[in-house]
């Protein structure tokens, strides 16, 4: 009898994977119908929220009444990992992952970099983000290391995007996202890693240090409420604590 039972867990969990992957794969093909329908009918993003409002209503879908308040995030040992394997693979891989982490920037902002949005003559060295959410750009600081990275990255060249397809046009966020996944495989990482996560770590660890404070972060990231920041506290707090119970819990309060 005791022997049956890693078996059955064994199956019990690859049954969860197989309907976890089903749901993604539904999910997905629900997300190409809706996109191909907006297309089709030039929903802007105002008209957007309007629509999964009305959606919503109509599904009866009320929103649950305890939200998650802390987010997932990669601790600096993963993101060096991760970057390490995306410059293995190949080195503009590698900067791309780089730059992505340490702007902080999403994914959609990032694509739209171009050259002239990088200031490397700043002190400290500053990126305009130009297509910021809800039109809200900002200049975010990068570092002098980095800067010289993305000069040679560029070798002279003065317009454009800043990372480029072999057509020269931008990457496409799917791209970017495979980019990503394919260097957390790579790199061994088991967590579920997606370009917005690195928006999370890096938000995360910046507080954590202890240097940079909430309403720099705020900055940072381009966010208009300082609310939408105070999640990253929370989750610095959460890590604090996993951190606090390894250093000197009991190896029962370890586990």
């Amino acid at each position: 009898m005791p022997d049956s039972l890693p078996k059955q867990a064994q199956v019990r969990s690859q049954i969860t994977k197989a309907q976890s992957s089903s749901a993604d794969t539904e999910l997905t093909e629900a997300i190409e119908q809706t996109v191909r329908l907006w297309r089709k009918h030039h929903v802007n993003y105002d008209q957007s929220k309007y629509v999964v409002a009305q959606v919503r209503k109509s599904l009866q879908l009320a929103a649950p009444k305890t939200r998650r308040r802390t987010v997932d995030r990669l601790d600096r040992n993963e993101v060096e990992k991760l970057i390490q394997a995306g410059y293995q693979r190949n080195s503009k891989y590698g900067l791309l992952i780089k730059t992505l982490f340490y702007t902080g920037t999403r994914v959609e902002e990032f694509i739209h970099l171009r050259v002239q949005d990088l200031f490397f003559d700043s002190d400290p060295p500053q990126i305009h983000i130009t297509q910021a959410k809800r039109q809200s750009t900002r200049y975010v600081p990068i570092l002098k290391s980095l800067a010289q990275e993305l000069r040679t990255h560029l070798n002279g060249r003065s317009n454009g995007y800043v990372f480029e397809s072999n057509r020269h046009t931008c990457y496409c966020a799917r791209a970017v996202q495979d980019i990503v996944k394919e260097a957390a495989l790579a790199a061994g990482i088991q967590k579920h890693v997606y370009p917005h996560l690195l928006r999370h770590s890096v938000a995360t660890i910046l507080l954590q240090s202890g240097e940079v404070p909430l309403d720099q972060v705020q900055k940072f990231l381009g966010h208009l409420q300082i609310g939408t920041t105070q999640i990253y506290a929370q989750t610095s707090v959460r890590a604090l604590g996993e951190n606090y119970v390894r250093a000197l819990g009991t190896p029962g309060e370890r586990e």
